[in-house]
This record gives structure tokens, C-alpha cells and sequence, in this order.
């Protein structure tokens, strides 16, 4: 018997990542999302990704830390300004200030 939270396989882990990572954000890839198939997160308790305010970010972001996809993960927060859970291994502070260094780099750039 899987743990609560496991998929065991390919179908019901695009499933739940497709629930997971579209919560009404924007839709920067949202034809391409197959990375999520692979993401870690899929295999865990998705509870961990959305600590209570104070709440330890330390179990999302240990998974995190092992994902393969974990760049995609980000880049697919960032891309699309979401602002809640542990994505990539980052908060939503981390996430703001990745953006604004973003459009400072590209306005710098002309």
C-alpha cells in the first residue's frame, strides 16, 4: 500500500502535479509541462510544500534539493509570479526577489 500523498504511477502523478501547479496561475508552460512527471514533489505528501506561516520550509526544500527538475520548477514559479508554496526549493520572498533582479538585469539592458 502507497503512502497517502504517492503516486504510483506515470498518469496519476501528471494528475496530481497538473493540480498542483495549475491553481489558477499564468500559463507561461502550460503546453509543455511534461517536466512535471518528473518532479519529486509528486511522490510527496504535497502538505510540505505549503508550511503554516512560521511553519518549517526545510522538509520541501530537502526534496527539493534531490528533484531533477527542480530548475524547471522554478523557472515555471518565477515565470508566472506565483506566490504561494515551496517551489524549486525557493519561497515566495525568494521568488519575488529573483523577479526584481530580473527586470532590473533586463531594464539595464535596455
Amino acid at each position: 500500500m502507497k503512502a497517502p500523498g504517492m503516486c504510483s504511477d506515470a498518469r496519476s502523478t501528471r494528475s496530481l502535479m497538473r493540480g498542483i501547479f495549475n491553481l489558477g496561475y499564468g500559463t507561461q508552460y502550460a503546453d509543455d509541462l511534461t517536466w512535471m512527471e518528473e518532479a519529486l514533489c509528486a511522490q510527496t505528501d504535497p502538505d510540505i510544500f505549503y508550511p503554516e506561516k512560521g511553519g518549517s520550509t526545510a522538509p520541501a526544500t530537502s526534496v527539493c534539493a534531490s528533484c531533477a527538475v527542480r530548475a524547471e520548477c522554478l523557472e515555471y514559479a518565477v515565470a508566472n509570479d506565483i506566490r504561494h508554496g515551496i517551489w524549486g526549493g525557493t519561497s515566495d520572498n525568494d521568488r519575488k526577489r529573483m523577479a526584481r533582479e530580473r527586470k532590473a538585469t533586463r531594464s539595464v539592458r535596455g
